[in-house]
């Protein structure tokens, strides 16, 4: 199912129906400040176990992270959490960003078994970010891909939807989508350690004590 939301006039019952689907075990393909996304519902365990099939992630690893509307409720998912890393964080978010930080006991237990460590983005999309905030916890989500290769197709939605119908439950078209990803930093106290070079800038970046 392709459905169109715009994102300066989101229609409310657009997103009614988005949450729907993700609650009722469903993933969705939607648009984010980079690329289009994989998500599902991080609390619908049938459908975490859907993203990782998808994905094959059994065998190549769990490469997910959390979308988030904000940073209200990071402690919830995330350990270890000085306050020169959440300044960071505030300053750089929303944006094209993804924090790799400690994950706490709320992340599902079919990923803390293979990592201690969970991404977390708050990307600057309003469709996102409102699909997010009316399904009160992060939308799990991963590219479309299995690699960093972003393919022109992956910008277009309609073309993404004859291409993942069979695979996904929903599509939403936001407009034409990014070719770079995010920028993937990991946090550990102190220091931060780039691990992918992305959308988002990373000269000057500094945690202040």
């Amino acid at each position: 199912m392709l459905i169109k939301i715009i994102p300066d006039h989101i229609s409310e019952h657009k997103i009614k129906q988005v949450v729907a689907c993700l609650k009722d075990g469903g993933i969705i393909i939607y648009p984010t400040d980079t690329v289009y996304a994989i998500g599902c519902d991080l609390m619908h365990h049938k459908a975490c176990e859907r993203m990782i099939e998808l994905k094959n992630a059994r065998k190549k690893g769990l490469n997910f992270s959390l979308i988030c509307p904000d940073l209200s409720s990071l402690s919830d998912y995330t350990s270890q959490i000085s306050t020169p890393v959440y300044k960071l964080m505030k300053q750089l978010l929303p944006g094209p960003y993804t924090f790799i930080l400690p994950s706490s006991s709320k992340i599902p237990s079919i990923f803390k078994a293979k990592k201690k460590t969970v991404g977390i983005r708050v990307p600057n999309n309003p469709i996102a970010l409102r699909i997010a905030e009316q399904l009160g916890n992060p939308i799990l989500t991963t590219s479309l891909l299995n690699d960093d290769q972003i393919l022109e197709y992956e910008t277009d939605a309609s073309v993404i939807e004859e291409k993942f119908r069979k695979r996904v439950d929903m599509v939403i078209d936001g407009g034409r989508g990014g070719i770079q990803p995010s920028t993937v930093l990991e946090i550990n106290h102190t220091s931060i350690t780039l691990i992918r070079e992305g959308a988002g800038p990373v000269d000057g970046l500094i945690i202040e004590s």
